[in-house]
C-alpha cells in the first residue's frame, strides 16, 4: 500500500465514522497526516498520548455535584464537545499500559468520556508503533484492537522527496462531503450478510495469540465495521486498493481475502431494477446470491418507503418462495414489520400463506 492508497483509506474511514489506526514506525508522518487531515476538513484536532494519560482522563474524574458523584470529563474532551466535530487523535497507543488501554474503550466504540457522550461529528484516529518499536511497549489488548481498523503506514521515499521538495499534498476528503445514502448502506450490510450466511464460522474467530489479538480479526462488530466501510466506499467512488486495505483492516487478512474475492463474483443484479420489473425476476441458483439479492430488495423497499415498492418486493419474494423458503421468510418478516402507512395487503400474500405461516406472521 502505497501514500496515497493510505490517505484514501484514512480519509474513507473518518468519513464513515468507523475509528482508525495507523501503524507505522516512529517519525514516519502519521501524527502530520492526521493534522493534516484536520486542517483541510477545517476540524479541531485533540492529541491525546497515551503514554503520560491515567485512566480517570477517559473514564472521568470523580466530583461530588449537590450531594451526587459525577465523572467530570477532561478539557480535551469538553473542547470537542463544544466543537460539535472535530478528530480525536490518540498517539502512541501501545505505550499506553493495559487499564489506560482499557479505559479508552469506551470512548473508542461510544465516544463516551465521563458523564458526557461527544457528538457523533467528533471522529477517533489512533497511531501506533509496533510494540518492539514503542518505548516500553504494550500488545494492543484484543477488546480494543476489534474496536478499530488497523491501517498500516507506508514509508515512501518518492513521496517524502516530493513532500520535502514542493509541500506535501492535502489529504483527499474522500466520502466526507457524500455520505452513503440509505440505499448504498443497506446493500453493504447485505452483501455482508449474505458472505456470513455461506461462510458462519468467520463471523468469529478468536485471535490464538497476542499479537494477532492486536490487530484486526473477525467479529460480529468488525463486520459491522466492514459493512459501513464498504458503503462509505461506494459513496466516495474509492479506489479498489483503498477498499482492499480497510476490509483487511477490519477483519484481517484471511478473512478479508475470502470476502474480497466472493464480492468480486457476486455479480448481483440491481435491486432497482428487480423491483422494477419483479414478474421478470429469476432467482439465482447459488445459494448466497439469493440471499443477497432478495436482502437487497428488501432493504430497498423498506428506505424507500412507499407502497408501491413494498407491494413489488412481495412480488419479489412470492416469485422465490419455492425455492429458498428460508430466505424468503427471512424477506417476508422484514417486509411485513415494514408496512408503509396506507399500503394496501397485494393479492401476492395469499401465495406466500406457507412462508407466512412458517415466519410466525399468519
Amino acid at each position: 500500500m502505497n501514500s496515497e492508497v493510505a490517505l484514501e483509506a484514512l480519509a474513507v474511514a473518518v468519513s464513515a465514522g468507523v475509528p482508525v489506526l495507523l501503524w507505522g514506525s516512529p517519525g514516519t508522518g502519521k501524527t502530520s497526516a492526521v493534522l493534516a487531515l484536520g486542517e483541510a476538513l477545517e476540524w479541531p484536532v485533540e492529541t491525546v498520548i497515551g503514554s503520560i494519560r491515567e485512566p480517570s482522563d477517559f473514564a472521568g474524574l470523580p466530583v461530588v455535584i449537590e450531594g451526587s458523584v459525577r465523572l467530570s470529563p477532561p478539557a480535551w474532551a469538553t473542547r470537542l464537545s463544544a466543537a460539535g466535530v472535530g478528530l480525536l487523535f490518540l498517539d502512541e497507543l501501545t505505550t499506553a499500559p493495559p487499564a489506560v488501554q482499557a479505559a479508552m474503550l469506551r470512548v473508542v466504540l461510544e465516544r463516551v468520556v465521563g458523564d458526557a457522550r461527544l457528538p457523533d461529528g467528533v471522529r477517533v484516529v489512533a497511531a501506533a508503533n509496533p510494540p518492539d518499536e514503542a518505548a516500553d511497549g504494550w500488545e494492543l489488548a484484543a477488546p480494543l484492537a476489534n474496536r478499530l481498523v488497523h491501517l498500516d503506514w507506508p514509508v515512501d521515499g518518492k513521496h517524502i522527496a516530493k513532500g520535502l521538495a514542493v509541500g506535501f499534498p492535502r489529504p483527499v476528503l474522500a466520502g466526507i462531503e457524500n455520505p452513503p445514502t440509505p440505499a448504498q448502506a443497506m446493500a453493504a450490510r447485505s452483501a455482508v450478510g449474505a458472505f456470513l450466511e455461506v461462510r458462519p464460522p468467520l463471523a468469529l474467530q478468536l485471535p490464538r495469540s497476542a499479537s494477532a489479538a492486536g490487530r484486526g480479526w473477525p467479529s460480529p462488530r468488525s463486520w459491522e465495521a466492514v459493512a459501513r466501510l464498504l458503503a462509505a466506499c461506494e459513496a466516495a467512488h474509492a479506489s479498489e486498493a483503498a477498499r482492499a486495505a480497510l476490509v483487511e483492516g477490519a477483519v484481517g487478512d484471511g478473512a478479508a481475502l475470502e470476502f474480497l474475492a466472493w464480492l468480486e463474483h457476486l455479480d448481483l443484479p440491481d435491486p432497482e431494477a428487480v423491483l422494477a420489473d419483479p414478474d421478470s425476476f429469476v432467482l439465482p441458483e447459488r445459494s448466497d446470491r439469493a440471499f443477497a439479492v432478495l436482502t437487497a430488495v428488501a432493504s430497498v423497499a423498506v428506505v424507500d418507503g412507499t407502497a408501491e415498492r413494498w407491494e413489488q418486493a412481495w412480488r419479489v419474494v412470492a416469485r422465490a418462495a419455492d425455492a429458498a423458503p428460508d430466505v424468503a421468510t427471512l424477506v417476508a418478516r422484514t417486509l411485513a414489520a415494514n408496512r408503509p402507512p396506507g399500503a394496501e395487503v397485494p393479492e401476492t400474500l395469499l401465495e406466500l400463506a406457507p412462508v407466512l405461516r412458517a415466519a410466525g406472521l399468519l
